[in-house]
C-alpha cells in the first residue's frame, strides 16, 4: 500500500481537528525543542561540514581521512571545543529557521486543506511542510551562513560570531548573509516536506497498525526514525550545494548560484560527490529528527496542544 493512498483510521483524529492552538504557541514550542536538540547534535554537523568542504578553498582533504580520521584530527589539533564551533550561530538559526518550519507546519496543513483524515493526503502534507520550510529558511539564512563559516574554520581558536559577521558584511555587504539563499530554500522545502510528511504519515500507519496513541513515545520514535532516513536520501545533494555556496571565501566567487554550483560539482567531481558525507548527515538527521520531534511533541502536550 503506497503512502500517498494511505488513509488514516477515523479513530485517530489529526492534530488539526477542533480549535487549532495559537501560532505563537506552536512557534515557541518548536523553537525550544530545536535549541535543546542542536546543543547535543552540533558536533556531528561540524564533522559533516568539514567533509563537504574537503579540498576546497585551501581546506585539507578530510574526505581521505573519513569520518573517524576527521574526528581524530579535529580533536587533536583544535581540541574538543572545536566540535562546538558556531554553536551560538546555530542557536540563533534554530530559534528563527526551525521554530518557523516546525511551528508553521500545522497552520500550513490547514491552509492546504488538511482538515479531515480523508483529505489529508501525503502530497498535501509534503506541500505544507515545504511551505513552512521555505518561510523558515528566509528568516534563518543569515545565521546559516555564519554557522557554516564558523564550523569550517580550522585552527585552535574558536571563531567569534561578531567578527565573523563583520568579515562577511565588510566583504560582501548585507547580501553576504543571503549567499546560497536559493539552494537553502530548495533544501529547506525538500527537507521539511520530507520530514513532516513522512513523520505524519508513518505515525498514522504505526498507530493504525498497532493501536498506539499518537502521544505514545514508541510511535513517535519509530515515525521520527523513518522520517530521518528518507530526509537524508532527498536532502544530501541540496545540503552539499548549500555548504559549498555558503563556504565561499569572502573575496572570491567560485559559484554564481545553486545551479552553477550543482553543475560544477557533478562535472568536475562526479555526481556521487553530491552524497559525500551521507553517513554523517544520516548520523545527524536520525538523532536530530528523533529528539526534535519527540521534544516538540512533549512541549506541545505541556502547552495543551494535541499531538501532530
Amino acid at each position: 500500500m503506497s503512502l500517498n493512498n494511505y488513509k488514516y483510521s477515523s479513530a485517530l483524529p489529526i492534530a488539526t481537528a477542533g480549535a487549532p492552538p495559537s501560532l505563537l504557541k506552536q512557534v515557541a514550542g518548536a523553537g525550544s525543542a530545536a535549541v535543546i536538540t542542536v546543543s547535543f547534535i552540533h558536533p556531528i554537523d561540524v564533522v559533516k561540514t568539514r567533509l563537504q568542504i574537503s579540498g576546497t578553498n585551501g581546506a585539507r582533504d578530510y574526505r581521505a581521512m573519513g569520518v573517524g580520521g576527521t574526528v581524530k584530527t579535529v580533536m587533536s589539533e583544535e581540541g574538543v571545543s572545536a566540535f562546538w564551533k558556531g554553536i551560538n550561530a546555530a542557536w540563533l538559526r534554530e530559534s528563527s529557521y526551525t521554530s518557523l518550519r516546525l511551528g508553521l507546519y500545522e497552520p500550513c496543513k490547514i491552509a492546504f486543506g488538511c482538515t479531515t483524515p480523508e483529505n489529508s493526503t501525503f502530497i498535501k502534507k509534503f506541500a505544507a511542510g515545504s511551505a513552512a520550510g521555505a518561510l523558515g529558511s528566509l528568516a534563518g539564512n543569515p545565521f546559516d551562513v555564519l554557522k557554516t563559516q564558523m564550523m569550517a574554520s580550522e585552527g585552535a581558536e574558536t571563531p567569534s560570531i561578531v567578527k565573523s559577521a563583520k568579515a562577511i558584511k565588510d566583504a560582501r555587504g548585507i547580501g553576504g548573509f543571503y549567499v546560497g539563499i536559493d539552494s537553502n530554500i530548495m533544501r529547506a522545502m525538500v527537507l521539511n516536506g520530507t520530514k513532516m510528511a513522512c513523520y505524519d504519515q508513518i505515525k498514522g500507519i504505526v498507530c493504525s497498525s498497532t493501536g498506539m496513541e499518537k502521544t505514545n513515545l514508541a510511535a513517535q520514535f519509530l515515525s521520527a526514525g523513518g522520517a530521518g532516513f528518507f530526509m537524508t536520501c532527498t536532502v544530501a545533494p541540496f545540503d552539499m550545494v548549500r555548504t559549498r555556496l555558503m563556504n565561499q571565501p569572502p573575496d572570491a566567487k567560485i559559484y554564481s548560484n545553486a545551479i552553477d554550483c550543482f553543475t560544477k560539482i557533478v562535472t568536475q567531481e562526479g555526481p556521487q560527490t553530491l552524497w559525500r558525507g551521507f553517513i554523517p548527515i544520516w548520523s545527524r538527521f536520525a538523532p536530530t529528527t528523533t529528539l526534535q520531534l519527540i521534544i516538540f511533541e512533549q512541549i506541545r502536550g505541556l502547552m495543551g496542544m494535541k499531538a501532530l
